[in-house]
């Protein structure tokens, strides 16, 4: 294993020397989003290379709408590991092995980080990328790489899967972050209400959504709240029934509600995987953060953002009002 290799030759060289390049980055959704400005980065390096990505069932059909994106292989881990003694999870495991085997890749590079994700890399023909052990939750991953590149983990999710990819391939970051999602051809004034999360140290109250909902009302705004699991389908239909004429959205495949996204004018929302895709299709976008940290996990793009609260801070209706107010101003 080889810590921090400086890869020789000039960039033309590196890429004439690659073909084929395998990223994994399997889940949650924020992560998955958070790897597509290095897929761009990729491209644009390398626009002959052969681009996979390995991703969880639920968020491939959102890969599979990326234009740089040649092949999406999608592996369900977390429904693996539930049925861990099922004949058809190991012929599945045994599937895709072959498949990663038979095909071989010149570079793989793993931007996840964890375990399950540097197993994946470990069943995967061709050099293997990844963190080094201090840049990383889980440093046991870190063996199962032949290569390995210290990043630090002050930075954003973003700029981490950004370096670690470059250093990986060959070349330097140098563009502004760019999601490579097209931008819809028309927006209509919608605010979407992100309210769910996956942990509840992430929650805004109900009685907050409530009184922001009621005033985007009085703004002209229609309001939608969209869910993902029966509990958030609960809230939301209780925050509908005290915001004047507000939607609760039927439950649909990741890439319908990217659709749904990328046309709306507004999205407010908890630190959760639908607000880094509105900040990804530049929709004016304000995070709520409670119980996580903007500057590693906040939303990232070209369009007009704004965060309020942080680490266990209680951002106000008022406080975000006026972030509000600030992204539709820009």
């Amino acid at each position: 294993m080889v810590q921090g290799l400086q890869i020789g030759g000039t960039r033309e060289e590196i890429g004439r020397a690659m073909d084929s390049v395998l990223f994994i980055k399997t889940s949650s959704l924020g992560d998955v989003i958070h790897h597509m400005p290095a897929v761009v980065d990729a491209r644009r390096a390398f626009p002959h290379l052969q681009l996979s990505w390995i991703v969880e069932e639920p968020f491939a059909p959102l890969v599979q709408l990326h234009p740089a994106v040649d092949e999406v292989i999608s592996v369900a881990t977390r429904r693996w590991r539930s049925r861990l003694l099922a004949p058809s999870t190991w012929s599945d495991i045994s599937d895709i092995s072959r498949r990663l085997r038979e095909t071989g890749y010149d570079r793989i590079v793993d931007t996840q980080g964890l375990i399950r994700s540097a197993f994946i890399a470990r069943r995967s023909q061709g050099e293997r990328h990844g963190y080094d052990a201090s840049s990383i939750k889980e440093p046991l991953a870190s063996r199962f790489y032949d290569v390995t590149h210290r990043v630090s983990r002050q930075l954003h999710a973003v700029t981490r899967n950004r370096l670690l990819t470059a250093v990986s391939l060959g070349y330097e970051v140098t563009d502004a972050v760019d999601y490579g999602l097209p931008r819809a051809a028309s927006r209509r004034r919608r605010a979407l209400l992100l309210h769910g999360t996956s942990r509840t140290s992430k929650e805004w109250s109900e009685a907050n959504w409530i009184d922001l909902g009621r005033w985007l009302r009085r703004e002209g705004f229609d309001v939608a709240l969209p869910w993902g699991n029966d509990s958030e389908r609960r809230r939301a239909q209780r925050l509908a029934s005290s915001i004047p004429e507000a939607e609760v959205l039927d439950r649909q495949p990741l890439d319908a509600v990217a659709a749904i996204l990328a046309e709306a004018s507004l999205a407010v929302g908890v630190d959760t995987g639908l607000l880094h895709l509105a900040a990804a299709y530049r929709v004016p976008t304000v995070g709520i953060f409670v119980g996580s940290d903007p500057a590693l996990t906040g939303p990232l793009g070209g369009g007009p953002l704004q965060t309020v609260g942080g680490l266990n801070a209680k951002p106000t209706v008022n406080d975000t009002i006026t972030a509000i107010e600030r992204v539709l101003a820009g």
